[in-house]
């Protein structure tokens, strides 16, 4: 297990002005041979976190997909959960998820009350996220399974109230999320407007798939990138990605 100070990290990380990449793994659509080769591509890469989660984990590999990559590298894992069953003592940390773009109570403190319990007596370090569901131009599995709008991608000033409003709330990170197979990515000028009115470290994901709107997106004041569906697609994508991050 790695410390249970990832949180702190990234606080130094953002004081720095140093940014950071993470790749979702999704255990509902993971093959074990093509985990070992996002892993391997991560771990070469010098990606800095897992994010393991999904709207659904209808199948039972949460745990396989954790000790899979327990046992090939030392890289932090991060449980980003869809719904309170999908916990597990494997990861080093969990992002306690708030849905605060949205207004389905469920998601803003009905599944914490009952995942309270269990976090309470696990080894997991908790960071507390505001959760905002951004129009990506497709609808997503986040958005279906959620019942919640996501805020229109030309709302800069929703997108940034809401996150203020998350701070002020005491979450620790805001993540802006255009969700997985997004047709478009979080606006450039969302990501700054919202980044100049933060204090806590800004997570932005979804839609990413090339080092140049990696690139923008940090440019724009994203302190850490989540990639998922692009290395679905091709892991290899990881180490340029990375590269991209790691350059900035």
């Amino acid at each position: 297990m790695a410390d249970r100070h990832l949180y702190e990290g990234l606080l130094e990380a953002k004081a720095r002005g140093e940014k950071r990449l993470a790749v979702l793994i999704d255990p509902d659509k993971t093959r074990i041979r093509h985990l070992d080769q996002v892993v391997d591509a991560a771990s070469e890469g010098g990606v800095h976190y897992f994010f393991i989660g999904g709207s659904l984990v209808v199948n039972d590999m949460l745990d396989t997909v954790l000790a899979g990559i327990r046992r090939r590298c030392s890289i932090p894992i991060v449980l980003f959960p869809g719904n309170s069953f999908q916990l597990s003592y494997r990861a080093d940390a969990i992002l306690f998820l708030s849905l605060i773009s949205g207004r389905n109570a469920e998601l803003l403190i009905g599944q914490h009350v009952v995942a309270a319990p269990f976090l309470k007596m696990s080894p997991l370090e908790i960071i507390s996220t505001g959760y905002m569901l951004i129009d990506g131009g497709v609808q997503t599995s986040v958005q279906y399974m959620s019942n919640t709008w996501p805020i229109p991608a030309n709302k800069v000033d929703i997108a940034v109230c809401t996150a203020m409003a998350g701070e002020m709330l005491g979450l620790k990170m805001i993540y802006l999320e255009a969700g997985s197979g997004a047709h478009n990515p979080v606006p450039e000028d969302m990501v700054e407007a919202v980044a100049g009115v933060l204090h806590v470290p800004l997570i932005v994901g979804g839609g990413i798939r090339t080092p140049e709107k990696a690139t923008a997106l940090l440019h724009a004041g994203a302190d850490l990138l989540v990639v998922g569906s692009a290395v679905e697609e091709d892991p290899g994508r990881i180490r340029e990605l990375a590269a991209a991050v790691r350059e900035f």
